[in-house]
């Protein structure tokens, strides 16, 4: 581990090296980089959530349909209605 009195003389040689205005320069592209990163990451969970919202309503709508004023929950009972409809006829 780096003591108090290395990390010091590290910054120092760094500064030197690059510059105080160039680190400035550095360090507001990366945050900038960091911020857009996160926003990423959120639009992508947001839409994935919307995606199966919709994706969830979309088959409600296909569960249930109506048959002569009647709401039919599954495939068996609309198989079973639309029998009683041709039997009746």
């Amino acid at each position: 581990m780096l003591s108090f009195g290395q990390l010091v003389v590290i910054l120092i040689i760094v500064i030197l090296l690059f510059g105080t205005k160039r680190l400035k320069n550095m360090g507001a592209d990366l945050g900038s980089a960091f911020k857009g990163f996160k926003k990423a990451v959120n639009d992508g969970e947001n839409d994935k959530n919307a995606d199966a919202e919709k994706a969830g309503s979309i088959e409600q709508q296909e569960r249930s349909t109506i048959i002569e004023g009647e709401i039919v929950k599954d495939d068996t009972n609309k198989e079973r209605a639309v029998k009683d409809k041709e039997n009746t006829k």
